[in-house]
């Protein structure tokens, strides 16, 4: 076999993708192209959302990337979503916390009571709506453009928020807010300040959860990682911070725990690739 025989040979093998560090599970489906949040509340499936422009509805999808059930949900409206969470008794929470400019004042996480088992083909939600009081200016100078957030968890009774900085220069910290997960309007409480890493590229934050134990944190950027420990719900000064490179550098947005060291990963259609479910294993 000559050597041009040879590669296409074994890029036919290998389907000539390089997912990185991450274990290509399957293929979402078409309309969720641009999908943006991930919740597991079973070992087989997944629930998704999409951001900006898309339906007001949350899908369940199992492991070849079928959909199985989805929900409109009501009162509510898709402005932004970016994540989702869950609590101890699979309450779903929808982040419409997307703020690309900085310029939004009506920001709201959407509380619907467990999709599991819940009937019909609609969903009821509650608005928590809160503000960060640190922003002033709407929009901020484009160096303070620190007030765009993708990424929720749920952590004891509050609801976790960890923005995206969008500062130009670019300066890498991200916020840790915090608010109560019961309906509402609210002050953010700016629990925590991290140093990330500083390259615009791979350290902006898409994502994030929080292990079933709670003692684990993973942030989630275009390509990286970040595992925090030693945290309280109150107090992330002296939080530890773990940099894993995925290798993968396609537009990885949302990441939950499937159980203690078992993360899933999924990325947006960008530049012809991605729209995939992945998996990858934390050393634990």
């Amino acid at each position: 076999m000559n050597r041009a025989l040879y590669i296409v040979f074994i890029c036919i093998l290998s389907s000539c993708t390089n997912y990185g560090q991450l274990i290509y599970v399957a293929d979402l489906p078409g309309n969720l192209e641009e999908n943006s949040g991930m919740v597991t509340l079973k070992d087989s499936t997944v629930w998704i959302i999409e951001d900006n422009g898309n339906k007001d509805d949350i899908y369940k999808v199992d492991f070849n990337g079928n959909i199985l059930k989805s929900f409109e949900v009501k009162n509510a409206k898709n402005k932004d979503w970016e994540d989702l969470a869950k609590d101890s008794n699979n309450n779903v929470y929808i982040a419409d916390i997307g703020n690309n400019n900085n310029v939004r004042k009506d920001l709201v996480v959407y509380k619907v009571p467990n999709p599991e088992t819940e009937p019909g083909d609609k969903i009821d939600a509650e608005k928590i709506e809160f503000y960060y009081p640190e922003q002033k200016e709407f929009p901020p100078e484009k160096s303070q453009r620190l007030y765009d957030a993708e990424a929720l968890l749920h952590y004891g009774n509050s609801l976790f928020i960890a923005t995206k900085n969008r500062s130009n220069p670019f300066t890498g910290e991200v916020f840790i807010y915090k608010i109560p997960d019961v309906k509402g309007k609210y002050e953010a409480k700016l629990i925590g300040t991290l140093e990330i890493c500083k390259d615009w590229n791979t350290c902006q934050i898409t994502g994030m959860d929080i292990s079933p134990d709670g003692k684990k944190i993973v942030l989630l950027s275009y390509g990286k990682l970040f595992v925090l420990s030693n945290f309280s719900e109150d107090d992330f000064s002296k939080v530890n911070i773990q940099e894993i490179d995925l290798g993968n550098r396609n537009q990885l947005e949302s990441v939950c725990f499937l159980d203690g060291t078992t993360l899933l990963l999924s990325d947006e259609v960008s530049h012809g690739q991605g729209g995939n479910l992945y998996r990858y294993q934390l050393i634990d």
